[in-house]
């Protein structure tokens, strides 16, 4: 199995540098702390890797949830590539048991598991000139979160003021059904610092597979539950700044 190319990995420097130029969060969002991590399970059982001829067909895995706060509708599978449906396969990164790997050239994510396997899934990542690379790790989970957009982002989007609110850490969209994070979250901390970005469901299922964003890593909202549910805090993220190899 191939490594990762490292030498593309940012500076310490030059990420915190570039912290101010994107990402989909603004820091007046800094979620309350969490003590305890949440283990991969849903409802306290663990949730099992599948191997790829267990997996659901696409119709029940991007089916309409009807548990949660907030409808999450059916995706249309004719929006979504199958190369970008979530699979399992040969672990190709390198990394450990337990990381996750972004490749946003590729737009994979990959969840690596202790078997010589990984669950990947499609994503959605940053526009050309709003993109991050380097070493995080889940600092915050959240369900169906509020999102605050950066001062940069609503200067440059006369959209989105009439979209937003006060809410309790700023002026944002209250999580919901329309609200650009989805209906799940992983906030991406460096140390003591928030990196501002985030992987996290999105209202717009044909973006996957697209570089689009202002630098978050977007899933299918049932994809992102998935990965929400299997994954616990402090789990090491690594986003590659250029191709495997």
């Amino acid at each position: 199995m191939p490594d990762i190319n490292r030498r593309f990995f940012l500076s310490a420097a030059a990420a915190a540098a570039g912290l101010g130029l994107a990402g989909c969060q603004s820091t007046s969002s800094q979620p309350p702390l969490v003590v305890t991590s949440l283990p991969p399970a849903v409802d306290g059982v663990p949730v099992p890797l599948y191997s790829a001829s267990q997996l659901p067909p696409p119709a029940l895995m991007y089916a309409a949830i009807d548990t949660e706060p907030f409808p999450v509708p059916a995706v249309k599978l004719n929006h979504l590539k199958p190369e970008f449906m979530r699979t399992v396969v040969p672990n190709p990164t390198g990394e450990p048991a337990g990381t996750i790997v972004v490749d946003p050239q590729a737009h994979y994510l990959y969840l690596v598991q202790d078997n010589g396997m990984a669950m990947r899934y499609g994503v959605g990542v940053g526009a050309q000139g709003f993109a991050w690379s380097g070493e995080a790790v889940i600092k915050f989970k959240r369900e169906w979160p509020d999102w605050y957009p950066p001062k940069e982002m609503i200067e440059r989007r006369p959209d989105l003021p009439p979209q937003l609110t006060e809410l309790q850490s700023g002026i944002g969209m209250a999580g919901g059904p329309r609200n650009p994070l989805g209906m799940r979250a992983l906030y991406l901390w460096q140390g003591n610092k928030d990196t501002l970005f985030r992987i996290h469901g999105t209202t717009e299922p044909w973006t996957i597979g697209t570089s689009v964003s202002s630098g978050c890593i977007r899933m299918i909202n049932q994809d992102a539950l998935d990965l929400y549910n299997r994954t616990p805090l402090e789990t090491r993220v690594v986003v590659i700044g250029g191709p495997m190899v």
